[in-house]
């Protein structure tokens, strides 16, 4: 009896091994041309994949130029444990590590579990404002159906980076004199000496016993080192001391609104009274006559032709002077030549008056016959020539 209940025991034991032993798909290539059996291949598995479940870097944003710790969570989503990780941390342009190295090893993750690692980093003083990339890389190895597999994976996450707020606004510089019912301004110089830019810029005047006409000042958007100054006019209705308070809002480079206040204090005069002893006093000047345009025009050509006419009288006195030059070098000329002529004349005259003088008879005066004595020389000669001729006939 016993060996039959044994018997029954164990062939319930061998159905259950059977029905709940762990079954294998297997592929058909389709080719039994060789044996007529089926060829059964094991399929693939999932590939476990690694993701960032959480991270923190310490608070709402990083100060630019600032150290902070990144610390984040990763999980093994798959269905099979890891091994052989490699984590690879990259902070980009805006970031750096800050003491230490940017790659840790991990031995092995199963399923589902986690790790937490922290990371020394510092953000740069050029970065720019806003959230910045912080890249994450994973490396590691897998059994796959027996196999061992590699696989990657890569992951970004999101540091925001805020910069300094040193948008500056000196004191208001209050005018010098105030008075009731005229309209005065009160100036305030700034600048943005962050590398974030300063948005919706824009200045009030709050208080009482003062009108403006423009409540609100806007001045806008002011870049990286842009410099400015702000204006704010009003009227005073009353002498005497007033209070107000002059607001500066504006949006940080970070998106946050921000306001600056500066109380001011302006004494306010009356406006002087002049009485009649006073506008009797007052001198009027009487106002200068207006010269027309057309006489400013004429008034510049007469200066054009005088300048012409004058150019002109010196040219022609230049010419004269040189003409007056030549004919005195002329004159010189013509004189030397005239004396040279008449001391010809004279040395031909003088044999011929030599000749009279002898011929005058005794006792007649050389003063009676100077006066023939020019003429007669061409006479006598005119003369000479049938003389001789008569001489000569008469000596044949």
């Amino acid at each position: 009896m016993c060996a039959a209940v044994l018997a029954v025991l164990m062939a319930l034991a061998f159905l259950c091994a059977v029905a709940f032993a762990p079954t294998h798909a297997f592929a058909d290539d389709g080719d039994d041309s060789t044996s007529g059996s089926t060829v059964a291949a094991p399929v693939a598995g999932p590939v476990p994949n690694i993701i960032v479940t959480n991270f923190t870097y310490g608070g709402d944003s990083v100060a630019a130029g600032s150290k902070f710790d990144l610390a984040f969570t990763f999980q093994n989503k798959g269905q099979v444990a890891v091994t052989n990780m490699v984590v690879t941390v990259d902070g980009g342009e805006s970031f750096a590590i800050a003491g230490g190295t940017n790659t840790f090893y991990v031995d092995a993750l199963w399923a589902g579990y986690s790790l937490t690692q922290t990371v020394p980093m510092q953000a740069l003083a050029s970065a720019t404002s806003g959230a910045q990339p912080v890249s994450i890389s994973f490396k590691y190895e897998y059994l796959d159906s027996g196999s061992r597999s590699s696989t990657q994976s890569d992951i970004k996450i999101s540091v925001p980076i805020s910069q300094p707020d040193r948008f500056e606004v000196s004191d208001p510089v209050l005018p010098d004199q105030s008075i009731a019912g005229q309209e005065t301004t009160i100036t305030m110089e700034y600048v943005n000496k962050g590398k974030g830019d300063i948005s919706n810029v824009e200045a009030t005047m709050e208080g009482e016993g003062f009108d403006a006409t423009m409540k609100n000042q806007y001045v806008g958007n002011v870049a990286s080192g842009a410099t400015g100054s702000i204006g704010y006019a009003f009227t005073p209705q009353a002498s005497g001391e007033l209070n107000a308070t002059i607001k500066v809002m504006y949006e940080d480079s970070d998106g946050q609104s921000k306001t600056k206040e500066f109380p001011v204090k302006v004494n306010v005069e009356d406006a002087p009274v002049m009485d009649g002893t006073d506008m009797d006093n007052m001198v009027v000047e009487p106002a200068g006559p207006v010269v027309p345009v057309w006489a400013w025009a004429v008034g510049a050509v007469a200066v054009v032709v005088l300048i012409v006419v004058i150019v002109l009288l010196v040219r022609r006195h230049r010419k004269k002077k040189a003409k007056s030059k030549l004919d005195e070098e002329w004159d010189d000329w013509a004189e030397g030549s005239a004396k040279g002529d008449s001391a010809a004349d004279t040395a031909a005259t003088q044999p011929a008056a030599a000749s009279d003088d002898a011929a005058v008879p005794a006792g007649a005066s050389p003063n009676d016959s100077a006066p023939t004595t020019v003429l007669e020389p061409v006479a006598a000669v005119d003369s000479a020539v049938p003389v001789a001729a008569d001489s000569a006939t008469h000596r044949k």
